[in-house]
C-alpha cells in the first residue's frame, strides 16, 4: 500500500470586495469613536471660550470664594470678583452625595431581590417597573416633590433638626427646616438615579457564577449568606461603577433640583436641612436675566467648572473600579 499524503488545508483569502467592506466598516467605527471625543472636546472648548472674558478679567482663582453678587459687578469692575462659585460646587456635591447615600443601598437591595429572591414570574415585571422610573420627566419629579414630598418630609425634617445639639452630626442637621432644602433635593435625586443604579447592579449580580451560588446553598448557607459569599464579593467593582454613573447623573440634574433646593441662598448653607443652590440650578435661574457685566460669562465659568467636576469624578471612579477589580482578581 502506498501512503497517501494529506494536503494541508487551504485557507481562502478574503476577496477584494470583502477587504473593501472591512476597511469601510473599520473607518466607520473609528469615526464613531472619534465623534464622541470630538463632541466632548468641542463642548469644553466652547464653554472655555465663552467663559474666557470673565476668567481673563478677574483671574481663574478669584472665582474660588462663596459669595455671588452680580448686582455689585457694576461698581466692582476693578475690585474683587463678585462671582464666587464655591457655594454652587458645595451644593452640587452635597446634594448628589445625599442622593447616593439613599439610592445606592436601596438599589443594591432591589437588584438582589430581583435577581436572587423574587419568584421568576415577578422578575420581569419588577425590572420593568424600576426601569420605568427613568422615563418620568424631571419636571414631573419636581412637581411631585413640591406638592407631595416636601409636606411628607416635614415631620422627618423637624425630627432630624432636633438632634442638632449632638456633636459632629449636629452641624449636618441644623435647622430650621422649611421644606425647600438640600435634603429635599437629595431625596428626589435619589429616586431619579435609582433606576440606572439598580439596572447596572442587576446586570452585575446576574453574572455571578451559578455554580458558586449552588455550592454555597448545598453546604447549608442561607440565601443571605449565599449572596454575601458568592454574589456581593464578585460584584464590588460593578456596584462602584453603578454608583459613579449615578453620581454623574445626579451632578447634571437641573429642573427637579431647581424646584426643590430653594435657590434663595447664594452662600454655603449650614447643613443639609437649609436651602441652597447647585451649579445647574444657578445657570437655569439666571441665564435669561444675566444683564450685569461679566454675569453671563461667569455663568459659563460655572458650566465649565461643572464639566471639569464631572470628568474628575468619572476619572476617579474608573481608577477605583480598576483597583477593586485587580484586588478581586
Amino acid at each position: 500500500m502506498t501512503a497517501e499524503v494529506l494536503a494541508p488545508p487551504t485557507t481562502s483569502e478574503p476577496s477584494s470586495d470583502g477587504r473593501f467592506i472591512d476597511g469601510v466598516f473599520g473607518r466607520l467605527m473609528a469615526a464613531a469613536a472619534l465623534t464622541v471625543i470630538a463632541v466632548l472636546v468641542a463642548t469644553a472648548v466652547f464653554l472655555l471660550i465663552r467663559a474666557w472674558p470673565a476668567l481673563s478679567h478677574y483671574g481663574p482663582l478669584s472665582f474660588f470664594h462663596a459669595r455671588w453678587a452680580p448686582s455689585e459687578a457694576v461698581v466692582t469692575l476693578s475690585k474683587p470678583n463678585p462671582y464666587g462659585i464655591l457655594q454652587f460646587v458645595y451644593g452640587t456635591v452635597v446634594t448628589s452625595l445625599v442622593a447616593m447615600v439613599i439610592a445606592v443601598p436601596v438599589a443594591i437591595a432591589v437588584a438582589l431581590y430581583i435577581t436572587n429572591l423574587s419568584p421568576a414570574v415577578l422578575r420581569r415585571p419588577l425590572s420593568s417597573l424600576v426601569d420605568l422610573l427613568a422615563a418620568i420627566p424631571s419636571v414631573v419629579y419636581g412637581f411631585w416633590g413640591v406638592f407631595a414630598l416636601i409636606p411628607a418630609l416635614g415631620p422627618i425634617g423637624r425630627g432630624l433638626t432636633s438632634v442638632s445639639g449632638i456633636p459632629v452630626i449636629g452641624w449636618l442637621f441644623q435647622g430650621p427646616f422649611f421644606g425647600y432644602s438640600v435634603f429635599a433635593a437629595g431625596v428626589v435625586l435619589a429616586i431619579m438615579v435609582l433606576p440606572i443604579v439598580t439596572a447596572i447592579c442587576r446586570e452585575v449580580f446576574d453574572t455571578a457564577p451559578a455554580a458558586e451560588k449552588e455550592a454555597a446553598l448545598a453546604v447549608g448557607a442561607t440565601k443571605w449568606e449565599m449572596m454575601r459569599i458568592a454574589v456581593l464579593p464578585r460584584s464590588r467593582s460593578g456596584i462602584i461603577g453603578a454608583a459613579i454613573l449615578g453620581l454623574g447623573r445626579a451632578f447634571g440634574e437641573t429642573i427637579a433640583v431647581t424646584m426643590l433646593i430653594g435657590n434663595n441662598v447664594l452662600t454655603i448653607p449650614h447643613g443639609i436641612m437649609r436651602a441652597g443652590s447647585t451649579m445647574p440650578s444657578v445657570i437655569a435661574n439666571e441665564f435669561t436675566e444675566a444683564n450685569q457685566p461679566f454675569h453671563l460669562d461667569s455663568l459659563f465659568v460655572v458650566a465649565f467648572a461643572l464639566l471639569l467636576l464631572s470628568l474628575l469624578v468619572n476619572v476617579i471612579g474608573k481608577r477605583i473600579v480598576g483597583r477593586v477589580s485587580e484586588h478581586i482578581a
